[in-house]
């Protein structure tokens, strides 16, 4: 895929380590020839992206609070003094507390659901308000990540099924918002990572070895395959995909049962 964004500059949010899918999508971004800027939350997670963000040539980072009107506008505005335009965003945040993530979704408090939806959906829209600016000039692409949760029950997965569910349905308005600007909004669903995030689900490893056993391929995703994929949409062949679920998880979600010798 090299050269396929040179030229392309744009934004990831959400890079908590070296084993997040926001890493494996902005390595490949990088790759392929793009520029890249970064957010993260918190001194910690800004020390862990700063080796990173220097390993792929960026030395732009700023911390934001997607909660926060203020933080989110300042952010956008250091991202705009330092590029008049840019070609792509990676939205690539969620947060659910990790407590709620097991037993039933029976037992999802109030406070949670709110936050839940808040950070791990509502925030698609609000980074997409911010980026239109920057993209209404030359066209673009927002991609964010989403989980085979949101349409089909996954133990443990619960509130956090409800916002993937959400967010995809926010891709698809806002595909259809943004589709007369040239801005294509597209939503990548790996299976089972073993990432930080991923880690919160309760029975995480059992989910990822069920998966890995009974998908077509017999594999999970991996970051080079997802980010691949984000190379693809953010590229010129990705011109006429919008409103897009791309699922990369080895054809797990064809099946209506476990294969045979996992009966």
């Amino acid at each position: 895929m090299s050269g396929l964004l040179n030229g392309k500059r744009g934004l990831i949010m959400g890079v908590a380590n070296e084993r997040s899918i926001a890493w494996g999508i902005a390595k490949a971004m990088s790759e392929a020839g793009a520029e890249l800027a970064f957010t993260y939350q918190g001194d910690a997670f800004g020390t862990r992206l700063k080796p990173l963000a220097a390993s792929v040539g960026s030395d732009f980072m700023v911390d934001v609070d997607v909660t926060d009107d203020a933080s989110l506008d300042t952010a956008f505005d250091q991202l705009g003094n330092r590029w008049p335009t840019i070609d792509f965003l990676v939205h690539a945040i969620a947060f659910s507390d990790k407590a709620e993530l097991t037993g039933r979704i029976l037992n999802t408090s109030r406070t949670n659901f709110k936050r839940t939806m808040d950070i791990s959906a509502y925030s698609l829209i609000e980074v997409t308000r911010r980026a239109h600016p920057l993209m209404v000039e030359n066209g673009g692409t927002v991609l964010t990540l989403t989980y085979q949760g949101s349409n089909t029950v996954v133990p443990n997965y619960n509130v956090m099924g409800v916002a993937k569910a959400a967010l995809e349905s926010a891709t698809r308005y806002l595909a259809n918002d943004l589709g007369p600007d040239g801005i294509r909004v597209n939503a990548i669903s790996p299976g089972p990572m073993k990432t930080l995030a991923g880690a919160a689900i309760g029975g995480a490893r059992k989910t990822y070895k069920f998966t890995d056993q009974n998908a077509p391929l017999r594999s999970n995703a991996t970051l080079e395959a997802v980010g691949g994929t984000a190379v693809y949409l953010a590229s010129d062949a990705g011109a006429c995909t919008t409103g897009e679920v791309i699922r990369v998880d080895g054809g797990y979600h064809v099946l209506g049962m476990p294969q045979v010798e996992h009966l």
